[in-house]
């Protein structure tokens, strides 16, 4: 069965038939979207070291909105997405409203298209005696919305040992996932710090000194806010570690507590800093976006063996294992914080009252507005009125600003909305092999055995493909054939990136789990306006494990 819009129609058949479909039961239901209000040219990020750079079950399509009951202003501004790819004009509509409707991708458009937002990218080892458990990462991320809302993030903290992965999935405008892609593992960082080092931080701050280096990107979620909002970030980052100071601990947090203090905190910082006044025009706008957009969030910490998940949201984390027998299998590391979860019910009805047991989740979603039940900022669930109408009244040019002033119907005993985390702990075994993390783009079109499954023949495609050139003697002449040999494959040539696979069967494969090229041809030429109908934004990351190195660490090596 096709995957269909929210109106039921064919995106191949929207396509062939040349149909201007309009806004047919979209602007009712459609994302709200956030403008781009702060300059797009990358920076070197905060308390960076290193070079930071952007780069470039059922089917449940339901209007992929996660926000719904309202239809956007127009926006001011929009800008490239910022860490994903939007396909070009000249390979994508821009509008249903066009009479030529008649733009059909080749099999070799199909494939930059897809392929234009991957990278890959080797873990090296930090210290020679002990090898990384993380071999190498494969990423990648397609658009729907228009600027794309998802975001990512890979770095390894310099100051405690741990690589951090993240993927944040945006609603209602980009502006809050950039926000928490950028920051969260700073707060993280700063959680697992000693005393030592915390006090180190705090006088050189004192002192007017460089800072300790923090983070070490491997992938920026990209764009750099504005400068005087970092340094209002920082600030609040300094207040963090200065608290944890006064806690006196000589080790620092625990990594799960690490996670969920870090989670909660960045949220509430993200609350605190639209109601502290700020003079600069600019800080105030990202500020309010930041705010009253919203962000669901699933982020790996991985040191050795011991694998932490914390999750806010419907974002997905799943381990790729592969028994003594060869079979493979899957083993989920996170749950969904939505309608669907019967424990996540269980946690709103204790949390309020008796009385509100009916409206708190009404058509599957948080008060008929919010699918997930978890996420960073969403402010318009967790304020209380009169908070909310003495922040917007401050002169704020809200529909401008595409903010929404909205009171749900049941809006009784605020908050609903929460950015505490679920966190999973894991101890990695050999039998590992990979964890994928993405947004809900994918999980919402693919379940997760046949996200293992697609990740797998990847695997097995790639063995076999390689050349053996241990084998063979190493020659421009030999070199050069092989890379003949790939380019007459065309579009036969399998994918070089895991995640790219994983998006092209998401949205190209039919009933029978099998590619079907016309489908995956008419979900790529969707005009800007229509795409968002049939699908979400794909963000997804797959980390493959060292089976050899977590194996010496249970020979104590």
């Amino acid at each position: 069965m096709r995957t269909r819009g929210a109106d039921g129609t064919d995106p191949a058949a929207v396509v062939q038939a040349g149909e201007s479909p309009g806004r047919r039961g979209r602007e009712g239901d459609r994302d709200m979207k956030a403008s781009n209000l702060y300059p797009t040219t990358p920076g070197p990020g905060l308390l960076t070291h290193g070079i930071s750079s952007g780069d470039g079950v059922e089917s449940r399509v339901r209007n992929k909105s996660k926000w719904s009951l309202f239809s956007p202003a127009p926006a001011i501004q929009k800008s490239a997405p910022c860490g994903g790819f939007a396909p070009q004009k000249a390979y994508r509509h821009t509008s249903t409203e066009e009479e030529d409707f008649h733009l059909q991708l080749s099999p070799e458009q199909v494939n930059e298209v897809l392929r234009a937002g991957e990278s890959s990218h080797k873990i090296l080892d930090l210290d020679s005696k002990i090898s990384n458990s993380v071999l190498r990462f494969e990423s990648n991320q397609l658009a729907a919305n228009s600027p794309v809302e998802d975001r990512q993030g890979v770095a390894s903290c310099l100051q405690t040992n741990g690589l951090m992965f993240g993927i944040f999935d945006g609603h209602g405008g980009h502006a809050c996932a950039q926000a928490v892609s950028e920051r969260l593992f700073y707060y993280m960082a700063v959680s697992l710090m000693s005393q030592q080092t915390l006090e180190q931080m705090e006088g050189a701050v004192e002192s007017m000194k460089p800072l300790l280096p923090i983070l070490q990107w491997l992938k920026h979620p990209g764009d750099s806010v504005y400068k005087d909002v970092t340094s209002v970030h920082l600030d609040h980052l300094r207040v963090y570690w200065q608290e944890l100071l006064d806690l006196h601990m000589e080790m620092g947090l625990n990594i799960e507590e690490a996670l969920k203090y870090s989670f909660q905190r960045l949220d509430s910082d993200i609350s605190l800093e639209i109601q502290a006044p700020l003079e600069d025009e600019m800080a105030r706008n990202l500020s309010l976006q930041v705010a009253f957009s919203g962000a669901t969030a699933c982020m790996a910490h991985i040191n050795g063996v011991h694998l932490h998940v914390a999750n806010a949201g419907d974002c997905r984390a799943i381990l790729g294992v592969q028994e003594d027998n060869g079979m493979w299998s899957c083993l989920p590391l996170t749950r969904d914080h939505n309608a669907w979860n019967e424990a996540e019910l269980s946690r709103l009805k204790r949390e309020h009252p008796e009385s509100e047991n009916r409206t708190i989740i009404m058509d599957n979603r948080l008060l008929g507005i919010l699918m997930p039940c978890r996420a960073f900022g969403d402010v318009q669930l967790k304020w209380s009125k009169e908070l909310q109408r003495s922040v917007l009244d401050r002169g704020f040019d809200t529909e401008a600003l595409n903010i929404y002033q909205f009171t749900p119907t049941h809006y009784h005993t605020p908050p609903y909305l929460t950015a505490e985390p679920e966190v999973t702990y894991h101890r990695l075994r050999p039998e590992d092999k990979f964890l994928v993390l993405a947004s809900d783009g994918l999980w919402d079109v693919l379940d997760n055995e046949d996200v293992v499954r697609l990740v797998v023949e990847h695997l097995t495609q790639e063995g076999r493909h390689k050349p053996d050139l241990a084998q063979r003697p190493t020659n421009l002449g030999l070199m050069q054939s092989l890379l003949l040999q790939r380019k007459a494959k065309g579009l036969h040539a399998s994918d070089q990136n895991a995640a790219t696979r994983l998006i092209r069967h998401a949205i190209g494969s039919n009933e029978y789990g099998e590619m079907d090229p016309e489908r995956l041809t008419a979900m790529l030429t969707l005009p800007e306006d229509l795409a968002r109908m049939y699908r979400d934004d794909i963000t997804v990351t797959v980390v493959y494990f060292n089976s050899d190195s977590v194996e010496t660490y249970y020979k104590g090596g």
